[in-house]
């Protein structure tokens, strides 16, 4: 998951996409994307489009030209959609590193045993990457994905292990 949808630009069709975590390159050098509804299992099966042209555009986002998509009211008929692409299309990450789509779905869990949430999105910030967190309960936790916090990452394993400090998931 690269990103998502977040509306149109111009009149021509492009979409406008917030790109997640690890930077626009690789939306920028697709040629092809999948675009799923993102609400979960009940998901129809993503739209496959052929990129067609793109660019960067606002603060956090790439423009996308897509085939099939002609006009302003296409394109917004896609916002809220995740952009994916095959994984296989993808450099492979530097080593010591991974890509941002490869924390989505981890489960995290405190340090003291408690459970928080899955990993939702995860946002790209200057000092360190934030992960979206969404609980059981239903609501979004922001956490910082800052190796202070970070006790244990096994991404084979879906599972995030943080420190419990007061205050991180709920306000005191």
């Amino acid at each position: 998951m690269l990103g998502r949808v977040v509306g149109a630009h111009g009149l021509r069709g492009e979409i406008r996409v917030r790109w997640f975590g690890d930077g626009p390159e690789n939306l920028l050098r697709a040629k092809r994307v999948e675009l799923a509804d993102g609400r979960g299992a009940d998901d129809p099966a993503p739209l496959g489009c052929e990129i067609e042209g793109g660019g960067r555009g606002r603060a956090g986002e790439v423009r996308l030209s897509l085939r099939g998509v002609a006009g302003r009211e296409s394109a917004e008929a896609l916002r809220g959609r995740l952009v994916l692409i095959e994984a296989s299309a993808l450099p492979p990450a530097p080593e010591g590193e991974l890509y941002a789509f490869e924390l989505v779905g981890c489960q995290v869990e405190l340090a003291s045993g408690g459970r928080v949430g899955r990993v939702r999105e995860v946002w790209g910030a200057p000092a360190h990457d934030v992960l979206v967190v969404e609980g059981a309960d239903g609501r979004d936790r922001l956490i910082p994905f800052a190796p202070a916090l970070l006790r244990t990452l096994d991404v084979a394993a879906r599972r995030i292990v943080i420190e419990d400090l007061p205050g991180l998931i709920d306000p005191a």
